[in-house]
């Protein structure tokens, strides 16, 4: 609890005290309005003055100026009746107080959960100067610089390691709870905490641009993006709050002037009680504060799975999409090749793997880097000589005084040697060696291990289109389609044909309903720009993906489009049940104060313990472990 909140809990109880006292001294006329007067501006003082400060800058309709109006009204008229009865007013007031409290205390626990999930942002990096680690701000690292992260510390800016291998806990960023080794060489990235050993770091980015700085800017600013369920809100606010005055007047006035047309006795004081009760029912503020912390919670418990929403507009999009398009290398496929298996090998497989391997030693392609993975052993370069790329077709080289060829039925006709057919999907590299056919290595692309459940659940989850968008060749497109039970299929696309696809699917989908493109977020930039809602995979450091996407999942896990999803029904479904209960509650309580059933204790009921009880429902969208 904050120091403002254990203030007003003070004014509170010493008000509630105070109340009860005066209750049971007898103390009549003016010395007992002054002291009913002193607990209503101990209690409600602040109420007043930002009531009054409200109506100087020109915003007079709002929670503040109802309750003021209510209460000073309430306390007037007693003092017309001199019932000497001021309890009502000051008790309203305090009631309304005690519910604001609750109210703050929920929104900043709710906050402070959220803050606590994007808890992320290191406070120091360590440099060492003169043989000693020096703390210094992240802010004044420069790129290229050495920093040094220990175990148990925040890895404070993106680099590569230099020196030294460690585990990295990365749940932070991408709701993943398996640690990742790094070692020499690898890249590394902010946000993560250093598990095991020490490691040295040299930075490639300045604090402002590395991976953490931008998630906490993305997550914070994530509510400047407004969903339609909260334009709808304020909109609401700003007619529905004069609206109510406007009716709080008329009720006032106009029933005790029809009285005194008919001859009767106009009641004048009953009527004004009714109007000062409508007022007090018809404060919004369980819409108004409600609705927005609904989804800001939402957005928190998102970023808590690893999952990363620009806007409460993106995450109340995400439970109308009805239509997912998927790109294939790097989202349903890891992007690594792999070799597959090795086919009418005239010698030992291994040793016709190792002479592909040191042909292909020089190229970086990644079929090259496959095979000189799947080889397992450093490459001698003593043992190559006279490699030659030929575009297109493959390598030719000298291994250990043979002459190898490897690459594609081109290559093969080219150097007049027939090959082998294979009937295997991927990527078929023929291997000849001495002017002779040596047999063929598979290699294709692997299905991640979670694209078929995720297919399946975005099914079951009433998603009527899984599309399917590819700049593979037909055969292994489709391959990849059936293993994943995606029937919808567009292979040999270019990025500006993905566009055209997507262009395509936007005309068709149902009226109401949404399409979500999901890519890589680096090729498919285009592409999720254009969509309803890009959902970039496995963006952990991609500039382009941040900027691209509309959700960015930090990992490369396909389950977060479906869970994303849930999450945002979820969302949608709180912010709906508030809507309905609050407006709900209102308009009978209205009806009732209209109709002089309610009273004012009825009235902050309405008011206050609606809001509570609101509030405390739109925290609910901050816990998705269930989903």
């Amino acid at each position: 609890m904050s120091r403002k909140q254990k203030r007003m809990l003070v004014r509170i109880i010493s008000s509630a005290i105070f109340m009860v006292i005066l209750a049971l001294v007898p103390v009549t006329g003016l010395v007992r309005l002054a002291l009913y007067l002193a607990v209503y501006l101990l209690i409600g003082g602040d109420i007043l003055l930002k009531a009054a400060r409200n109506i100087v800058h020109g915003q007079v309709f709002d929670e503040c100026f109802l309750m003021a109006i209510a209460t000073v009204g309430a306390m007037a008229i007693a003092i017309w009746d001199r019932s000497g009865d001021y309890t009502e007013a000051v008790a309203v007031m305090l009631f309304y107080q005690t519910g604001e409290l609750f109210q703050a205390i929920a929104v900043g626990r709710s906050r402070k959960n959220i803050s606590a999930l994007m808890d992320i942002r290191p406070d120091w990096a360590n440099i060492e100067k003169d043989g000693q680690i020096v703390q210094v701000s992240p802010e004044e690292v420069a790129v290229g610089s050495e920093i040094i992260v220990r175990a148990g510390e925040k890895v404070p800016i993106d680099g590569v390691v230099t020196e030294g291998s460690t585990t990295l806990d990365t749940s932070a960023l991408t709701g993943e709870s398996l640690p990742r080794e790094v070692t020499v060489g690898d890249d590394i990235i902010s946000g993560c905490i250093n598990m095991t050993g020490l490691v040295r770091i040299r930075t490639t980015r300045d604090f402002g641009q590395s991976t953490v700085s931008r998630i906490l800017d993305l997550v914070e600013n994530a509510s400047s993006r407004k969903s339609r369920s909260e334009d709808f809100i304020a909109r609401f606010a700003r007619v529905y709050t004069p609206a109510v005055c406007l009716g709080a007047l008329a009720l006032a006035v106009l029933p005790p002037l029809a009285r005194m047309i008919m001859g009767l006795n106009p009641v004048w004081h009953d009527w004004i009680y009714r109007a000062l009760t409508f007022l007090v029912i018809s404060c919004p503020c369980a819409l108004v504060i409600s609705i927005p912390l609904g989804f800001f919670a939402g957005i928190g418990g998102a970023s808590k799975a690893g999952i990363l929403v620009k806007g409460s507009n993106y995450l109340e999009g995400l439970s109308k999409v009805d239509t997912v398009v998927f790109d294939k290398t790097g989202t349903l496929t890891r992007g690594v090749f792999e070799v597959q298996g090795i086919h009418h090998s005239s010698m030992p497989e291994e040793r016709l793997l190792e002479l592909a391997a040191l042909a292909e030693s020089a190229s970086n392609h990644p079929i090259s880097k496959s095979l000189r993975k799947a080889y397992g052993h450093s490459v001698d370069i003593d043992r190559v000589r006279d490699i030659e790329e030929i575009g297109g077709n493959g390598v030719t080289a000298v291994v250990d005084g043979h002459a190898v060829a490897c690459g594609n039925e081109r290559l093969m006709k080219r150097l007049g040697i027939s090959c082998i057919g294979c009937r295997s999907v991927g990527t078929i590299i023929h291997v000849a060696v001495d002017g002779e056919y040596a047999g063929h290595i598979v290699i294709s692309d692997v299905v991640k291990d979670n694209s078929r459940k995720a297919v399946d659940e975005l099914k079951n989850a009433g998603v009527s289109d899984i599309v399917m968008l590819t700049g593979d060749s037909g055969p292994v497109a489709r391959d990849v389609a059936s293993r994943l039970g995606i029937t919808s299929v567009h292979s040999g696309l270019l990025p500006a044909d993905k566009v055209d696809r997507v262009e395509a699917l936007l005309h068709e989908r149902k009226k109401g309903k949404l399409l979500a493109f999901v890519g890589d977020g680096i090729n498919d930039a285009p592409v999720l720009s254009r969509s309803d809602i890009g959902i970039a995979m496995g963006a952990m450091g991609s500039d382009a993906a941040i900027e691209a996407a509309d959700v960015v999942i930090m990992d490369d896990d396909p389950l977060r489009i479906p869970l994303a999803m849930r999450i945002s029904r979820k969302c949608m479904s709180i912010v709906y049940q508030n809507i309905v209960f609050a407006i709900g509650v209102k308009l009978i309580c209205l009806l009732l104060g209209a109709l002089g059933v309610a009273n004012m204790w009825l009235a902050i009921f309405a008011d206050v313990g609606v809001m509570v009880l609101a509030v405390m429902n739109a925290t609910r969208a901050l816990f998705v472990n269930r989903l």
